[in-house]
């Protein structure tokens, strides 16, 4: 993304303090102004006005993310074309598989969950629509990056690099590479406790009519209750399903 030639610094601001209030669900002046390292009272007159304007509720001391931002969100997402087309599959693999369903899109290098769905024994995960996320370290990231052109890939990876998120996440470029190798040889991705300790997922990616990726689906299960032979072998062709039925309606409808 390119970088604007005269940035509005109050304006990068104002974004900075809404995402610490997101990432803390829910921060106080003096905890907002030492992570963005503004002054209290700067941080004041931007709560204020965030607060007028209905984007920022006050409980207390404490400010909280306000539902004016949801009417923002829900637009993005709606004319988002491939939330159309696999809203209701997603919904059908999580009542089919019991367990949380994603849908993730990249966005300037990351990925973004613009759906989720969940099943009757689905996980209560750190996830929510909108949340960004690496995409090295995850099923869905892989299953996306799979299906890029190389320099792409390299671009990426150079951007945002390969920082652990466990101890099990690939840190290391050639060993990433050739994962990526092996998603593109059986279309499918596995996060074997990349991203989150005790979870692992199986993501499918969703191609265009070149096979260019242009989100990824997954299924999300914790590793004490879902064996190796369920993980392996039912969920993946599931998965693929799910994205050869995405496909169809994105591409052809």
């Amino acid at each position: 993304m390119a970088e604007p030639k005269h940035p509005v610094r109050t304006v990068s601001r104002t974004f900075e303090i809404l995402e610490v209030i997101q990432e803390l669900d829910g921060a106080g002046v003096s905890e907002i102004a030492d992570r963005v390292d503004i002054g209290k009272s700067a941080v004041h007159n931007h709560l204020t006005t965030l607060a007028n304007e209905e984007y920022v509720d006050k409980d207390g001391d404490q400010y909280y993310i306000g539902l004016s931002f949801l009417g923002l969100g829900a637009y993005a997402r709606n004319r988002t074309p491939i939330y159309d087309a696999a809203k209701a599959e997603v919904d059908k693999l999580a009542d089919e598989t019991g367990e949380l369903v994603n849908l993730l899109v990249e966005k300037n290098g990351m990925g973004i969950y613009l759906y989720q769905a969940k099943g009757d024994n689905a996980v209560e995960l750190d996830t929510h629509e909108g949340k960004r996320v690496r995409l090295h370290c995850t099923g869905l990231g892989k299953a996306i990056l799979a299906f890029r052109p190389d320099e792409e890939v390299e671009r990426i990876l150079t951007e945002h690099g390969l920082p652990a998120e466990t101890s099990h996440t690939i840190t290391d470029r050639e060993e990433f590479l050739a994962e990526l190798e092996t998603v593109r040889e059986q279309r499918y991705a596995v996060d074997r406790e990349e991203r989150l300790n005790g979870l692992r997922c199986i993501a499918a990616p969703i191609t265009d009519d070149t096979d260019r990726s242009i989100a990824a689906v997954s299924v999300s299960c914790p590793v004490h209750r879902v064996g190796d032979d369920r993980f392996y072998n039912d969920l993946p062709e599931a998965a693929l399903g799910t994205a050869n039925v995405i496909e169809l309606e994105y591409n052809y409808s």
